[in-house]
């Protein structure tokens, strides 16, 4: 399985990106992953591939919606009013082989994309 994200870039504060994370097979579940500068990657969301599941984490609920497209298998996560510490590079990952668990933990996901950059100014 490939994923393959893309939407990043420059905004300024206060601002909103929609982030896209194409998966070029199954998945139980896709999950997506910030990881600010110097710190670790952490989960925000994901959603599962056959029902309604959705997880937020704490961090970011209230300014990200995650969805998905099942025709176009692709995954979005739009994310608004944007601040400074959302800088960091976005990863999407996928749970394709076994879907043990919802939200999955992060060593449950088999696959992880490259990351596109988001950068938000002040």
């Amino acid at each position: 399985l490939q994923l393959v994200e893309s939407g990043g870039g420059l905004v300024q504060s206060g601002g909103s990106l929609r982030l896209s994370c194409t998966a070029s097979g199954f998945y139980y579940t896709i999950g997506w992953f910030h990881r600010a500068p110097g710190k670790d990657r952490k989960e925000i969301a994901c959603i599962s591939s056959s029902d309604d599941s959705i997880y937020y984490a704490d961090s970011m609920k209230g300014r990200i919606t995650i969805s998905r497209d099942n025709a176009k298998n692709i995954v979005y996560l739009q994310m608004n009013r944007l601040k400074p510490e959302d800088t960091g590079v976005y990863y999407c990952a996928a749970d394709a082989l076994y879907g043990t668990s919802f939200p999955p933990q992060e060593y449950e996901y088999d696959y992880f994309g490259q990351g596109t950059q988001v950068t938000v100014s002040t």
